[in-house]
């Protein structure tokens, strides 16, 4: 397997998503490998505005001790995105902290794996053997972002899905709509590790609590451009006895959080790491997605889909992409009325249905999805030597033509550009 840059919208932290599972899977597999995981910057102007120096503690460029192949580098950004010269100078000095990077490790036209949509103008000039655009999330599709910032989302990602030898996507909502832009799309949905997960609902026996305080869980990103907030203090009031828990990286705004604290047994709690979500979910009774139904939540395919089935926990789930793929595993339900009442039915279950829940995660390992990834490289000419694709010159300038925008990544972290 050839080396990798791989250029994504997250951190590589202990919180552990579609990228990190990826690439701890191909550098296992591949012991010879380097992967450099290009992470989110720096940003010295956005810490100057905020007083948020937590970012800037961290070293920029660095090695993981539990995966020898892999060198994290986090690009230092000194210049707001909202004026065009420095947008264009933020996106150079991008392109030549990464290409010191790249001969600092000494790879050669290694691939270049692109999840971050701002960062378009790398594509073409680093000397890359091949360009794969993973798409996971459409974020044109959120409800919250401005007209402008949706304008620049689409010119990204537009000129991706052009630029790119292969477009990755993980839903069907994402195949449809990225499919006549591309010339060659692929889904790869994502996955589990359900052997990690083989122990919740043992565990889950052991909780003193039992079901006479039930808890109704909820893990993954907090925003209320995903969770319905109504829903969530809907069932919070159906249940008194009970208690809603959301756990996970909170994105909500202050009214949303606030609003969700007017209920007495509704608990918020911080991002737990990977290693940790087992025991997270055992203390669950019922798994739960109060899910907006939207465009934006149909172009998912989330995590916890797999996560919950692994665990073998009933669940409960607004019909929202993936989990509506699952009626016969996953208790279905819309509104003020049919949500409570999926929740009840899932409490009321049991365990009945955990053993089919766990075989069908068993089928979407992450190995099983680097199988395919790993297939698609190899019909692509990407796993031997140096291939003829073509490439443009290192001195290639890169292409920030786009006028005008600040670009900003719609969770609300700022975007490598």
């Amino acid at each position: 397997m050839r080396d990798m840059i791989f250029v994504s919208l997250e951190d590589w932290d202990e919180v552990w998503r579609r990228n990190q599972f990826l690439c701890a899977e191909w550098l296992q597999r591949f012991p010879g490998m380097q992967i450099l995981f290009v992470g989110r910057s720096r940003d010295y102007s956005n810490s100057l505005r905020t007083g948020n120096w937590a970012s800037l503690r961290k070293p920029s460029f660095y090695q993981v001790n539990e995966f020898p192949g892999l060198s994290v580098l986090n690009p230092q950004k000194f210049l707001p995105n909202t004026i065009s010269l420095c947008r264009k100078w933020n996106a150079h000095s991008l392109l030549q902290q990464i290409r010191t990077a790249v001969e600092s490790l000494g790879m050669r036209d290694p691939l270049l794996w692109i999840n971050d949509h701002c960062a378009r103008h790398l594509a073409g000039n680093l000397g890359e053997r091949g360009v794969v655009y993973d798409v996971t999330d459409d974020w044109t599709k959120m409800p919250s972002i401005s007209p402008a910032t949706k304008r620049q989302i689409e010119f990204d990602d537009n000129d991706l899905c052009r630029k790119a030898d292969v477009v990755v996507v993980c839903s069907k909502a994402l195949e449809a709509s990225r499919a006549p832009r591309s010339r060659r799309i692929e889904r790869v949905p994502n996955g589990v590790d359900a052997a990690h997960y083989r122990g919740v609902l043992e565990e889950g026996k052991n909780d003193p609590s039992g079901c006479s305080q039930p808890v109704f869980g909820y893990l993954g990103t907090l925003h209320g451009d995903r969770l319905d907030i109504g829903l969530v203090l809907t069932l919070a009031r159906q249940f008194p006895q009970g208690r809603v828990v959301l756990c996970g990286p909170d994105y909500l705004k202050a009214e949303e959080r606030m609003r969700l604290r007017t209920e007495p047994n509704v608990e918020l709690k911080p991002a737990v790491s990977y290693r940790e979500v087992p025991s997270v979910l055992a203390g669950f009774d019922v798994c739960v997605v109060p899910h907006h139904i939207n465009a934006f939540t149909e172009s998912l395919n989330p995590i916890k889909l797999w996560e919950y089935l692994a665990c073998g926990k009933p669940i409960a789930s607004t019909p929202v992409a993936g989990f509506s793929d699952y009626p016969n595993l996953v208790y279905l339900g819309s509104g003020p009325e049919g949500f409570p009442s999926a929740c009840l039915k899932a409490l009321q279950e049991g365990s009945l249905l955990s053993g089919q829940r766990i075989r069908e995660a068993e089928a979407h390992s992450w190995e099983a999805r680097v199988d395919q990834l790993t297939e698609i490289f190899r019909q692509e000419g990407w796993l031997g030597r140096r291939s003829a694709r073509r490439s443009l010159s290192l001195d290639t300038p890169a292409d920030v033509s786009q006028p005008g925008l600040g670009q900003q990544n719609p969770m609300g972290e700022v975007c490598h550009g």
